[in-house]
């Protein structure tokens, strides 16, 4: 706990320190919400109910730090993933960038300023690191707070067709003996394979609505999903 509460606080000594060197011209404020038929995240079925997923960002010359969410429209009562709480921070250099996340769960049943580790804290925390390149290659490990330190990789690739923009992807687990169920597999496996389409709807000459489908298989359970979504 002790060493987890320094390293809070070390992080908070290095966003001051970065931001007050910003040029503030640079920074923005981002702000918006997606709305999803379920909540899918990593070739895993997280929430069967559709989500409302806002996100509120700040991001300034390559750093960025901020909050996402999901909340159940339809909330069922033994479900601990009904909401969740994201934040990160992260930073790009070029087609590389560095992220750092911490998942919460408030309806876990765990105080929010529990940060012991071992799953018996609120937060698990997750560095990742990508490459965002004609393919793009991404990879997250867990670090605190997941018995198994499970461990995720992607390969993506993004294209078009006439208006519809193509986000194609592949992602897998080496898999964990401590925490078999964190990704649903205790040994190396394809988790997450899929294609994203998104096109912008015109509504007004002045508004369009982006709007998205995705099809995903996780060959490892052996099911499919499709899912849809607005961006606000």
């Amino acid at each position: 706990m002790k060493n987890i509460n320094k390293f809070f606080t070390a992080v908070f000594i290095a966003l001051t320190f970065v931001f007050s060197s910003f040029n503030l011209n640079a920074q923005e404020i981002n702000l918006g919400a997606d709305i999803v038929s379920k909540y899918m995240w990593r070739g895993l079925e997280i929430n069967k109910a559709p989500n409302i997923q806002p996100s509120l960002s700040y991001s300034n010359s390559g750093f960025e730090a901020g909050f996402w969410g999901s909340y159940a429209l339809v909330k069922d009562v033994s479900d601990i993933a009904n909401f969740e709480i994201d934040a990160y921070v992260g930073y790009s250099f070029g087609d590389f960038g560095l992220i750092l996340t911490d998942y919460y769960f408030p309806e876990a049943g765990t105080k929010i300023g529990k940060f012991d580790g071992e799953g018996a804290g609120a937060h698990t925390l997750e560095i990742g690191a990508a490459y965002s390149g004609p393919i793009s290659i991404a990879a997250y490990y867990n670090f605190h707070n997941d018995v198994g330190n499970n461990i995720y990789f992607e390969i993506g690739y993004s294209t078009s067709v006439g208006e519809v923009g193509l986000d194609l992807f592949v992602g897998g687990t080496p898999g964990s003996e401590d925490n078999p169920g964190y990704y649903g597999s205790d040994n190396l496996a394809i988790i997450n394979i899929g294609v994203t389409a998104s096109k912008s709807i015109k509504i007004t000459d002045d508004f369009q609505l982006p709007v998205f489908t995705s099809f995903i298989i996780n060959p490892k359970a052996e099911i499919a999903y499709m899912v849809f979504g607005v961006s606000l």
